[in-house]
């Protein structure tokens, strides 16, 4: 089963310096049929004006992964870290017993990003957080892993949950394939380009809840990049 969830669809709001929209319900969006899919709890398509941010604000229990699609963002927390996030970059926080930090966009240009908050699979915990870049060739025509819990992939950033997160650039008429187990959550966006998902046409920015399925095949139609998370 693949559910298409079009961008025209979401959720959001526009706050001047932050425009905001929600994949499933968050702050003052609510839809009851979108509370979540499976551990997956928050998908945000965010754009955040320049010199402008998210001040400090806590946070516990739960792991939250930021992709960056355009621009930059800089982490500062109550631990002490602080790193900039560049596109096509990810950082991890995994909030534990609690934390807090701020995510600003200190570049001239605008920032696009994607915010995934995904259910840990316990409670507290020391909180901690990592960046790290991943080059685009890198993961050209097939699914890399970002961040992960799951066994086998300890190269990519650890999260505390059950959950794999896994980028893909796709040439135009290329196809990128991801097996699956059917019991799972998946959820992918396409950050840009249109694709098409098991047959199912993504234009850009629109969302696909999958469950059900053995095997994802994503074949772009034009030069395309796409996330996706596969949960419990």
């Amino acid at each position: 089963m693949i559910e298409k969830r079009t961008f025209e669809s979401l959720g959001g709001g526009d706050h001047g310096w932050l425009k905001a929209k929600h994949h499933f319900s968050f702050a003052s969006y609510h839809d009851p049929k979108r509370m979540g899919w499976g551990a997956i709890r928050v998908w945000n398509d965010d754009e955040i004006a320049p010199q402008s941010g998210f001040p400090p604000h806590p946070h516990a229990d739960m792991e939250i992964i930021t992709y960056v699609r355009e621009g930059a963002i800089t982490h500062r927390d109550s631990l002490g870290n602080e790193g900039r996030t560049g596109p096509g970059d990810v950082q991890v926080m995994s909030a534990g017993a609690g934390v807090r930090h701020a995510e600003y966009n200190l570049e001239s240009e605008r920032t696009r990003l994607f915010q995934i908050w995904i259910e840990p699979d316990r409670s507290g915990g020391p909180p901690s957080w990592g960046a790290r870049p991943f080059p685009k060739a890198d993961r050209a025509g097939k699914f890399v892993t970002l961040a992960s819990g799951l066994p086998g992939d300890e190269d990519a950033l650890p999260i505390r949950t059950s959950a794999r997160v896994a980028g893909a650039t796709i040439k135009a008429g290329e196809t990128a394939e991801y097996a699956i187990d059917p019991s799972r959550h998946a959820y992918l966006v396409s950050a840009a380009g249109t694709v098409e998902v098991n047959g199912v046409r993504l234009e850009p920015r629109d969302g696909a809840a999958i469950t059900g399925e053995t095997h994802l095949r994503i074949t772009a139609l034009d030069d395309a990049e796409v996330v996706l998370v596969d949960a419990a």
